[in-house]
């Protein structure tokens, strides 16, 4: 059985830092399509990055440049590196295991993974709160 359990989160001012992590039980953390996903107040899940069991990455455009994806394969944990926080980033963050399709599609695929049947399992998140 698959289990994630995210931490990390916290209320940070705009311009801030945080780094979420995600500690992955059932799966070889290298050996699946991962992501993160956030859902805002009021607003459907939105996916916005993704990392392939090669190494690739895929971002949705209002988090590139800003967030990075990673993984530590003996912590077994994924990571979420996430800088110059907005407002608009404040959610609840989850990580969860997708289809390869998923991954290899990038961020057109990404964006939506969480509205759909592709994603395998996912975590209770941890809440990201920005502040103006």
């Amino acid at each position: 059985q698959v289990q994630l359990v995210e931490s990390g989160g916290g209320s940070v001012q705009s311009g801030g830092s945080l780094r979420l992590s995600c500690t992955i039980s059932g799966v070889t953390v290298n050996s699946d399509c991962m992501g993160w996903f956030r859902q805002a107040p009021g607003k459907e899940r939105e996916g916005i990055a993704g990392i392939d069991s090669d190494g690739s990455t895929s971002y949705i455009e209002s988090v590139k440049g800003r967030f990075t994806i990673s993984t530590d394969n003996a912590k077994a944990t994924l990571y979420l590196q996430m800088n110059s926080l907005k407002s608009e980033d404040t959610a609840r963050y989850h990580c969860a295991t997708w289809d390869a399709l998923i991954c290899r599609g990038g961020a057109r695929y990404v964006v939506h993974a969480p509205l759909t049947g592709a994603m395998h399992a996912w975590g209770q998140g941890t809440l990201v709160t920005v502040s103006s």
